[in-house]
């Protein structure tokens, strides 16, 4: 997500990210991961708002998110971009809501901090 808004914030200004821009909308199908890790402001909110607007019809889109869309308001500053955001991407969606409060990469590395360490002498 943060390369995305890096690209979207210099698109107007450099040849790569316009390439990159492009082949995104052109794409049929885009994964956004680590959705709302880190807070926008309001001009990133509207450049991710116009994506969204642009790959609604043209695109199967899959988001990955620690934060629940209740909690998106207060990462996008903007109830108004948020609410038409989410109209977008919850109109056709599917939702898959994982429960579990524990961290997925840990949860499977467990197992180096539940050996006994042994000291020697």
């Amino acid at each position: 997500m943060g390369q995305l808004i890096q690209t979207l914030k210099t698109e107007d200004v450099t040849r790569k990210s316009q390439t990159r821009m492009k082949r995104i909308r052109d794409s049929n199908l885009v994964i956004i991961d680590d959705l709302m890790f880190m807070a926008m402001d309001s001009r990133e909110a509207n450049l991710f708002f116009h994506l969204i607007n642009d790959l609604y019809d043209n695109a199967s889109v899959i988001l990955t998110s620690n934060k629940g869309p209740n909690e998106w308001g207060e990462l996008l500053g903007d109830p108004g971009i948020t609410t038409a955001i989410l109209d977008r991407l919850l109109h056709r969606a599917e939702v898959t809501h994982f429960r579990n409060d524990d961290s997925y990469r840990m949860k499977h590395r467990s197992s180096i901090f539940m050996k006994k360490v042994f000291k020697i002498n």
